[in-house]
């Protein structure tokens, strides 16, 4: 199995996708490598690739305040992206871009070895729950495979966007919540 210093390494080396040549840093991850809890965004944005950390822009800061919300932060939780490099304008990674990246959050996985995967948006619940995945319809249902318990909701930048959809999203949390105390 990979470690964490050679995951990181291939990251910051990789040439997989065209990502590579406009990023400023690789976005790899951040928070506690033995959480029970992995959030997964789509990919970084203009902040994350300014400072190499996934959701530090207004969506992360929304970010800190829903983990807040149900007694969490990012000491107690990983939080990753499908992409570990920026989309230009921050436009959607491309699929060629997601499965030239996915290997590198397998691994991470498999490093962390989560209880839960909560999908943050559309294209990350795609790419990890299923490829037709409708975040409207099919936000907050659990569901279990190989031995992780994965859940969709809105992602955060979404929220700011669409206010209306917040009240949904603190729904989900309460039942990240529930799920987490169902595991301990």
């Amino acid at each position: 199995m990979v470690t964490w210093e050679q995951l990181e390494g291939a990251c910051r080396s990789c040439k997989k996708c065209p990502l590579w040549t406009t990023r400023t840093n690789v976005v790899t991850g951040v928070g506690n490598r033995e959480a029970d809890v992995l959030f997964v965004g789509e990919g970084p944005g203009e902040q994350e690739d300014l400072r190499g950390e996934p959701f530090v822009g207004p969506a992360g800061q929304l970010l800190d305040k829903m983990l807040a919300a149900i007694g969490l932060d990012r000491r107690q939780v990983y939080i990753a992206n499908v992409v570990k490099c920026r989309p230009p304008h921050n436009r959607d990674p491309l699929p060629e871009e997601q499965a030239a990246c996915i290997r590198y959050l397998r691994a991470q996985t498999r490093l962390i070895r989560p209880k839960i995967i909560v999908c943050l948006g559309r294209i990350a619940a795609q790419a990890i729950i299923r490829p037709d995945f409708k975040i409207t319809r099919e936000r907050g249902i659990w569901e279990e495979r190989k031995g992780f318990w994965l859940m969709a909701t809105y992602h955060p930048s979404a929220l700011l966007r669409d206010p209306s959809k917040k009240r949904d999203a603190w729904e989900d949390l309460k039942s990240l919540r529930r799920k987490m105390e169902e595991l301990e």
